[in-house]
């Protein structure tokens, strides 16, 4: 039974996968009823009334017949689901509380439909694609949601990020673990930690779930062919997930802007939208499948572009014209815990805001592979690759002994055709003159002549106007 400690807790660490609040009864009571019915799919949960958006404790009366509307609208979710409304006393005020099970007979129904949690939100499915989608997984546990059988939370949980993740979600630091673990829902009923949990939490949950592993891997050039870094990384998913933002960052090109900042840190603005690697990355870490042991998390970085790969492709239960307008998670747990530290915002609002940010800052949309493995490919700005280009030129060329003068005009002009196709291969509409402008020390006359020598030896073409047309690359 819940007490007012619990409640505390439950409205100071805010609404999640497994806590809905209410200011008061609303006038569509099946409203209740649909989060009561969407807890019983997942793992269970707590549906408070009489605190508001703000996690502010206010209270609430209830009459009679309220409560009798509540108890007849939460018998019509079939099959039957034990649980009631019940008050508690917190400081004084009156808060209604129905705790949900997690079902033991899924799915459940109202009016015909499925309702199923989504990080913090409720939703309802609503083709029959989705709803075999969730029959098949009702067979099939979600994988955060199973047992870690082995893991002991007293001495297998990383204590300081458990710190960090109280203080992250507003929960006060004296609160017991055991009293996070049971209000958050991190035990089974056969008092196991789950594998969502200790994914999170864990020192180590490798020695678990060795799949569990982040992979970043950065190339020369725009194929796999040379690998210049290769970085597993392991741990607790924050902790991978932190590594992989400071990996990327010492492969991508930053720049800091100190103007106005006085005593402020300093702005650090990134080639590509350090937002956009924050949400792929929490995606791949809460969407992939974990039941798939032969493939980890790629993050791949190439001279002209970023990619993130995971295993799993798009969750059956999102048609593809839906895709980026709703969420459904393989691993609702994890997700939820992801949300709590405000990592990630609105639910099924990622895809369109790292759109929106790409297109922000004058970069191609994300291109989604939603297939097999799940893929997002970032391109990098045109400047960036022609920066990476010409350290990897500077490296070479200190390897390399003197030559003729001769050898070192042609080796120039080599470089110069080089450079050209990588700009037009990554922008086939670029003029002369912003060609001029990238690669410096040449002027537009020069990238003309350079232009017409690369199509007499053809290897490139015109396509259309000189206006209105492209460049082709013709591979060799």
């Amino acid at each position: 039974m819940i007490n007012a400690d619990d409640i505390k807790l439950l409205v100071a660490s805010g609404e999640g996968y497994n806590a809905e609040f209410k200011i008061s009864v609303p006038s569509k009571v099946k409203e209740l009823s649909e989060e009561i019915c969407a807890f019983a799919n997942a793992s269970g949960g707590v549906l408070l009334i009489g605190v508001n958006d703000a996690n502010e404790i206010k209270g609430v009366q209830i009459d009679n017949t309220k409560r009798s509307a509540i108890q007849n609208s939460i018998q019509e979710i079939t099959p039957h689901l034990s649980c009631s409304l019940s008050f508690v006393d917190v400081d004084g005020q009156n808060i209604g509380v129905i705790e949900v099970p997690s079902g033991a007979n899924k799915p459940y129904i109202l009016s015909g439909a499925i309702y199923v949690r989504i990080g913090p939100n409720t939703q309802k499915l609503k083709t029959a694609e989705q709803m075999l989608e969730f029959f098949q997984k009702s067979d099939r546990v979600f994988f955060d949601e199973a047992p870690c059988i082995g893991f002991e939370p007293l001495t297998m949980i990383d204590e300081t990020f458990l710190t960090q993740f109280k203080a992250e979600s507003n929960i006060n630091n004296t609160v017991q673990n055991e009293q996070i673990f049971k209000n958050l829902k991190f035990i089974t009923n056969e008092n196991h930690f789950k594998n969502g949990a200790a994914l999170f939490f864990g020192k180590k949950p490798q020695d678990w779930i060795d799949q569990s592993i982040l992979r970043c891997v950065a190339f020369q050039g725009l194929n796999k062919r040379f690998i210049i870094d290769d970085k597993p990384f392991e741990g607790n998913l924050y902790n991978q997930f932190q590594q992989a933002m400071q990996w990327l960052k010492g492969k991508l090109n930053v720049r800091y802007d100190i103007e106005g900042q006085g005593s402020k840190p300093r702005k650090e603005i990134w080639e590509i939208p350090e937002t956009v690697f924050k949400e792929a990355i929490v995606n791949a870490l809460s969407h992939r499948d974990y039941y798939d042991k032969g493939s980890v998390i790629n993050i791949e970085v190439f001279d002209n572009r970023v990619e993130i790969s995971n295993p799993g492709g798009l969750v059956s239960a999102i048609p593809e014209a839906e895709f980026g307008k709703r969420s459904h998670t393989r691993n609702p747990l994890i997700f939820g815990l992801f949300a709590r530290m405000h990592i990630v915002e609105q639910v099924g609002s990622g895809i369109n805001r790292m759109k929106a940010l790409m297109l922000a800052d004058n970069l191609p949309e994300p291109v989604f592979l939603k297939e097999g493995i799940f893929t997002v490919i970032l391109q990098r700005p045109i400047d960036s690759r022609i920066k990476t280009t010409r350290k990897t030129t500077r490296k070479t060329t200190r390897k390399t002994t003197q030559k003729t003068t001769q050898k070192t005009t042609q080796k120039t002009a080599q470089k110069t055709e080089d450079r050209i196709i990588e700009i037009l291969d990554i922008n086939p509409e670029a003029t002369r003159s912003e060609i001029a402008e990238l690669l410096e020390n040449i002027s537009d006359a020069g990238v003309k002549y350079q232009l017409n020598k690369l199509k007499r030896q053809g290897k490139i073409e015109r396509i259309g106007s000189d206006r209105g047309g492209i460049w082709k690359i013709i591979k060799q």
